[in-house]
């Protein structure tokens, strides 16, 4: 699906098009100042490129040349004295990123004092050009000075969760490139998945990259420390840095899977299928950890030449140090309160094992928990009163939060993305926002993390773009942002994205939301698309195989008479956009039927309307899927009226167990009939046993069959609450939430 990126320069970025940005209204991001003037400047393969001598001036030249060539077909002259494009070094340009642009009739000039600058000026001069192929063409004259507002432009991928191939991010660092990032932090361990070759411990990508899926197949990969090298090169050819992340202490299952002495209970484990905060993670008491640490530091920090190293921080289970005798023996020799005083100690221990080797470490803002050293750079995710602690520990921040690109489209919106300030925009959070301002230089910038839990090559563009535009926009030119202004140079840039094979997403509505109902009226299912392209179209099958855009389609509506299981999948112009959604369709006896609750769901587990336990929907493994229901402030009661009296030999209800999320399988189920909704026979009543801290999702079916049929018109089914969650849960003495789906009766 994605072509393999050729080693040159600008690879599959420049396929030529026909239409997309070619004038100074179009540039994104903005630039701080643009000038129009009279006149233009034809371009032609007499016009001869100049470039100071340096090797890295030398390949930016290398750089403009190939992207000329690729996207008009001009090959520019070697040699000229007439028009000619120059590239400048000059120290008058103020700021490391800063440049100048000018086109004047018989020459285009870019200078800057630093490379970086250089590189960006070529960039601004890429969206200049006509997008089309011919033997001449014009530039208006323009002139431009530009430099960022912030110093840090980002973009956090994490392949620990799914992994990508080097192909398709490179493609992402070349889009990237285009819009002026000039950071890609690559998160390459994760609980599920250990990404990046280390050649002291091979068992890190034999045992830790690979895990064993719910279906059983087998899921993973890793990059070789040449493949690192060659995505660092590529994007350092591109004006990118790339930041390591290697988690520590925790989400670190994958490693302790891979090897077991790096836990406090030593015990094997495997390298776990489902998401959430696990507890296994690094022991702080052991020497021997540390050892491990600092050897994996050693090889990653040869594969990386940037100042700065990810050393995650987040999300940190104490139990096992709880229980660890070492770590406790650790506490009490370095005179620390707690446990996290001992992962601040860790992170300390860390931070000066880095600076030995010229890194500065960040990490996310959990590592303020505990007291933080004032030189890490501290990565904000939880809101602004952890960006004001940091601020006032005196840190330097990156700002997260307000990007976490793993959220739907239809909830950060293109213009939420725009319109959001970097730090202190939360009016909510209970943080002073005078200390932004006070603080503002410790500000370096934002970072968009895309968290890949359900996030594949199929959507990962569709996330990505074109909410990195507007965060390309927001932080080079944040105060002069004019959201109607950029999205009228927007539109010129899907033409673009079109001709690169950019899978972008809608700027407001997800790429497809499906209900699924059963319709009274019609006696039948209705399966409606909200599509957020109207060129998308849904493909589906109804006999259990994978739908392709040779299967049948649909666009907003489909009607389906027949129990089964219904698979549908988005395509759009002939590319798949989203992973194949399943929805398993029963007929039974209580289909349509009106059900009371002595306790309503949550409003917000309802599942789809007044039909929803009894709609022939039953749900998946995940709780966000629309079909289960949840109760949190009560028990499950719901009595079945089936209208008349009526024979029936089996009532079955499914429940829900996903301990992470707080749900938990219900302590008892009640089952029991009745003919006047008056006198109830009891039929059935269960109790049920479930390990409270077993972390992965688990269906549970509870079943009453009777030998004989028998006859009711009503039926009820009651289910009590597990109650608070125990002593080691993350939530210990919190309320269980319950979930229930579709009662069937046969």
């Amino acid at each position: 699906m994605y072509p393999r990126i050729v080693a040159a320069l600008l690879a599959a970025l420049l396929l030529p098009c026909l239409q997309g940005p070619a004038n100074a209204h179009s540039l994104i991001p903005k630039p701080q100042h643009i000038e129009t003037r009279e006149g233009t400047f034809a371009l032609d393969a007499q016009v001869s490129l100049h470039a100071p001598a340096d090797a890295r001036s030398q390949e930016i030249a290398r750089f403009l040349h190939e992207a000329i060539m690729q996207q008009t077909g001009i090959a520019l002259a070697e040699t000229g004295k007439g028009r000619r494009i120059e590239l400048r070094l000059d120290r008058a340009v103020a700021g490391e990123e800063a440049y100048r642009l000018e086109v004047a009739p018989k020459r285009i000039t870019v200078a800057a004092s630093t490379h970086k600058g250089l590189f960006w000026g070529v960039q601004t001069l890429r969206q200049l050009l006509p997008l089309q192929r011919a033997n001449t063409m014009t530039i208006p004259a323009i002139r431009i000075e530009d430099a960022p507002e912030f110093g840090y432009r980002g973009h956090m991928f994490d392949v620990g969760r799914h992994f990508f191939p080097v192909d398709f991010l490179k493609q992402q660092i070349d889009l990237l490139s285009y819009y002026k990032f000039n950071t890609f932090r690559w998160h390459l361990t994760e609980d599920q998945g250990w990404r990046i070759e280390i050649k002291k411990y091979p068992k890190l990508t034999e045992v830790g990259a690979w895990r064993t899926e719910a279906d059983g197949s087998r899921y993973g990969g890793f990059y070789t420390q040449e493949q690192i090298r060659d995505v660092v090169e590529y994007a350092r050819l591109r004006n990118i840095m790339v930041i390591p992340e290697i988690e520590m202490p925790g989400h670190s299952s994958a490693a302790i899977a891979a090897y077991p002495f790096l836990s406090c209970h030593k015990q094997q484990i495997d390298v776990p299928p489902f998401w959430g905060v696990h507890k296994d993670i690094y022991c702080a008491g052991d020497e021997t950890t540390f050892a491990f640490l600092q050897d994996v530091l050693d090889e990653v920090i040869a594969l990386f030449p940037a100042p700065y190293f990810h050393i995650g921080g987040d999300e940190v289970p104490k139990d096992q140090w709880q229980a660890c005798a070492s770590c406790q023996q650790r506490i009490r020799d370095e005179g620390l309160k707690d446990e996290h005083e001992l992962q601040s100690w860790f992170v300390k221990r860390i931070q000066r094992y880095l600076a030995g080797k010229g890194k500065t470490l960040m990490g996310w803002d959990e590592i303020l928990e505990g007291g933080a050293d004032r030189n890490a750079i501290i990565e904000v995710w939880r809101g602004d009163a952890e960006g004001a602690k940091a601020l006032a520990n005196g840190n330097r921040v990156v700002s997260a939060g307000p990007y976490y690109f793993d959220s739907s489209l239809s909830k950060l919106k293109l213009e939420d993305v725009y319109r959001t300030e970097i730090v202190g925009g939360d009016p909510d959070s209970g943080a002073d926002p005078a200390i932004f301002a006070r603080h503002r230089a410790q500000v370096l910038g934002a970072e968009a993390p895309l968290w890949t839990e359900h996030i594949t090559m199929l959507n990962a563009q569709a996330m990505s773009f074109p909410r990195l535009q507007a965060l390309a926009e927001s932080l080079w030119n944040h105060d002069g942002r004019d959201y109607a202004d950029f999205w009228q140079r927007l539109q010129a840039h899907y033409p673009l994205m079109d001709a690169w094979k950019v899978a972008y997403g809608p700027e407001d509505k997800d790429v497809v939301a499906y209900s699924l109902a059963w319709s009274p009226e019609r006696q039948r299912w209705q399966m409606r698309a909200e599509r957020g392209f109207d060129d998308l179209v849904v493909h589906y099958t109804l006999d259990g195989s994978e739908p392709d855009d040779a299967s049948a389609s649909f666009t907003d509506l489909l009607e389906l008479e027949q129990s089964g299981v219904v698979k549908v999948v988005p395509f759009r112009r002939g590319r798949q956009y989203a992973a194949t959604r399943a929805y398993a369709l029963t007929s039974h006896l209580a289909l349509g039927s009106t059900v009371s609750y002595t306790v309503a769901p949550s409003p917000t587990y309802s599942g789809a309307g007044a039909l929803a336990q009894v709609d022939g929907l039953t749900g998946s493994d995940n709780f966000r899927d629309g079909v289960w229901l949840g109760w949190d402030d009560g028990d499950l009661a719901a009595t079945v009226d089936l209208q008349q009296d009526t024979r029936f030999q089996s009532l079955s209800l499914r429940f829900l167990q996903d301990s992470r999320s707080w749900i938990l399988l219900p302590k008892r189920v009640r089952m029991s009939a009745s003919s006047d909704g008056v006198h109830w026979r009891s039929l059935q009543a269960t109790p049920i046993e479930a390990d409270p801290l077993d972390p992965a999702p688990a269906i549970r079916t509870i079943e009453f069959t009777s030998r004989k049929p028998l006859r009711a018109r009503y039926l009820r089914v009651e289910a009590d609450r597990y109650g608070l969650l125990p002593v080691g849960h993350a939530a210990a003495g919190k309320q269980a939430w319950l979930f229930a789906d579709e009662i069937i009766v046969k």
